[in-house]
């Protein structure tokens, strides 16, 4: 009876294994969303750069490039 129960239940480490990748996959997601993050606000520097030739010859306007900039590195 003892070992018929004792592959129903998780082992500690089983348990402590299956925490850390739970742990290991948010982290890996967070590392994720903030590179992300950070790639924007790159882009959009290098945006801010850009000449008014620059910036015609991807289509847009220094109006609309200095919108972009404007917006908040992390949040938008």
């Amino acid at each position: 009876m003892a070992l018929e129960l004792s592959g129903i239940f998780e082992t500690p480490r089983d348990i402590v294994r299956s925490k850390l990748r739970g742990m290991a996959r948010w982290c890996l997601r967070l590392l994720a969303a903030i590179e992300h993050h950070l790639e924007k606000r790159r882009s959009r520097r290098t945006l801010s750069e850009l000449t008014d030739d620059e910036l015609s010859d991807v289509g847009l306007t220094r109006a609309q490039a200095r919108a972009e900039t404007s917006k908040s590195w992390f949040w938008s």
